[in-house]
C-alpha cells in the first residue's frame, strides 16, 4: 500500500459539509502515471517512481516509449514508498482513492511562498521602533548581542535574509471529498505553497 499521493495545489474555495461552510484547498492529482517500480530484491526497498505528464501531452494516451525521454513528457518525477508493489504495472495512472478515504485524517507536505530577501521585522515577526518621542530605530534591528565586540554574531540570531521556499508540513487535515472523475482532492483548511506548486498527501501514521 502506497503511502501517500503528489499533486498539484489550485487554490482555495469553500464547499459545504452538514450545511455548515468549510474552506477547503483543492489538489489536482490527475496526469500522474507510474515509470518505474524497484522491489526490496534489487533496490532495497519498495517503492514507485511517478512522473507528472506536461500539459501539452495530457490529453495524449501514455506510451512506453515516453519513459526513455523523461525530462520531454514529465514536468516531475517523484518517488513514494510503498509496502507492496503487487497489481502494480508502469504506465499505470495513480488513482488517489486507492491510497486515501473520505474522511481520512492526512498530512500535507510543499514549499512554502518564496518572499525574497526580507528584513527582520517581516521575516521575524519584530516589532520595530516607537513611531514617536523621537526614536530612530525604525526598522531597524538593533543590538547584534555582546559577542559583537569579538567580531562574533551569536549563532541562530534572528536576522535579515531570505524569506519562504522551505518544507512545511500541515498535519491533521481532513480529506473532505474525492472527486473522481477529475482525480480531485479537498483539504480541509489550507497548506503551504502557492497555486500551482507540488504537495505531497501522505496518511497518518
Amino acid at each position: 500500500m502506497k503511502t501517500g499521493v503528489w499533486g498539484k495545489k489550485i487554490g482555495m474555495t469553500q464547499v459545504f459539509v452538514n450545511e455548515k461552510v468549510v474552506p477547503v484547498t483543492v489538489i489536482d492529482t490527475s496526469n500522474w502515471f507510474i515509470t518505474q517500480i524497484k522491489s526490496k530484491e534489487l533496490d532495497g526497498y519498495n517503492a514507485i517512481q511517478i512522473g507528472c505528464v506536461k500539459p501539452k501531452y495530457s490529453s495524449k494516451t501514455f506510451e512506453k516509449s515516453w519513459l526513455t525521454e523523461l525530462s520531454k513528457y514529465f514536468s516531475a518525477i517523484k518517488e513514494v514508498k510503498t509496502s507492496s508493489i503487487e497489481n502494480l504495472e508502469v504506465g499505470s495512472m495513480v488513482d488517489p482513492s486507492n491510497v486515501l478515504q473520505v474522511g481520512q485524517t492526512v498530512d500535507a507536505m510543499g514549499l512554502s511562498k518564496g518572499r525574497g530577501f526580507q528584513g527582520a521585522v517581516k521575516r521575524h515577526g519584530f516589532r520595530g521602533g516607537s513611531g514617536s518621542h523621537g526614536d530612530k530605530t525604525g526598522r531597524r534591528i538593533g543590538s547584534l548581542s555582546f559577542m559583537r565586540s569579538r567580531g562574533r554574531v551569536i549563532k541562530g540570531k534572528r536576522l535579515p535574509g531570505n524569506m519562504g521556499m522551505e518544507s512545511k508540513t500541515i498535519k491533521n487535515l481532513e480529506l473532505i471529498q474525492i472527486i473522481q472523475e477529475n482525480n480531485v482532492l479537498l483539504l480541509k483548511g489550507s497548506i503551504p505553497g502557492k497555486a500551482g506548486s507540488l504537495v505531497f498527501i501522505s496518511k497518518r501514521g
